[in-house]
């Protein structure tokens, strides 16, 4: 592989990727606390893409990964450089299609200039799930038919480019991940009555919207996710193997069987 860069956001994904390729570039954004590893490091600005784009070269980078969360940052247009200045107007209209059209219109962007985008899981061994159980005991008849229903409820959502998490209960959906993410989805769902839940636990389904661009905004489920699913009162989550990151593997699975939990990778 030739020279890589991190793009990193929050949490512990970017910090893994660069123990494993200590040569890699790390950059790191204004106004997003991250931890920087012993790589080499260099700042960037969403606002100037050009100059980033320019260091990366001097870099000798040709590989770029996005790791970690990232929120959409607050844009001032008279910090733009020339570079934003040109790329804004197509990241807006993309904007207002959803996270993956702009996604996809970032990932563009980088094409143009050089860049091979790359995903998390190409680069790290095990970050994805062969199908079958993974923790916990084995899920109910009702449970895998939840799963089932929240599948179909993600997938005729897919267009919408609304989120990549659903809950089911007795087939009734009480959560559907919006942009506040699957932790608030989970919170909401914690709150649901058991008249509503028709007294079933109910199954977190995760998995990429239809036609995602897996290089990018991942779906993914850890240790924090098992504690709302179980805040929840969940019997279980499922997750589409092979394209869910499943991060901190180790503690994921062994606090799942602690809380008494199923995680099950089911084919995509």
């Amino acid at each position: 592989m030739t020279r890589l860069a991190i793009l990193a956001g929050q949490g512990s994904l970017p910090q893994r990727i660069a123990a494993a390729h200590p040569d890699a570039l790390f950059v790191h954004f204004e106004g997003v606390a991250v931890d920087l590893p012993a790589n080499p490091a260099q700042s960037a600005s969403f606002e100037k893409f050009g100059q980033m784009f320019d260091d990366l070269h001097r870099a000798g980078v040709h590989d770029v990964v996005f790791a970690g969360g990232l929120a959409r940052p607050a844009l001032d247009p008279a910090r733009f450089d020339a570079k934003m200045a040109q790329l804004a107007p197509g990241f807006m209209a993309a904007m207002a299609g959803g996270d993956d059209g702009l996604l996809r219109a970032v990932i563009a962007a980088f094409e143009a200039e050089g860049f091979t985008v790359c995903g998390a899981h190409e680069l790290l061994a095990g970050l994805t799930a062969e199908p079958g159980l993974l923790a916990g005991p084995d899920p109910a008849p009702l449970d895998l038919a939840d799963a089932s229903r929240a599948r179909a409820i993600l997938t005729a959502l897919g267009p919408l480019d609304v989120g990549q998490g659903v809950v089911v209960a007795d087939g009734q959906c009480l959560g559907v991940e919006t942009a506040q993410g699957t932790d608030a989805m989970l919170s909401f769902v914690a709150r649901t009555p058991d008249v509503l839940r028709h007294r079933a636990r109910g199954v977190l389904f995760k998995a990429p919207k239809p036609g995602q661009d897996l290089r990018i905004d991942m779906p993914t489920i850890g240790p924090a996710t098992v504690a709302a699913a179980g805040a929840a009162g969940l019997a279980g989550i499922v997750i589409a193997a092979g394209v869910v990151l499943l991060l901190d593997r180790e503690e994921t699975l062994q606090m799942a069987t602690a809380t008494g939990l199923f995680i099950m990778a089911q084919a995509a």
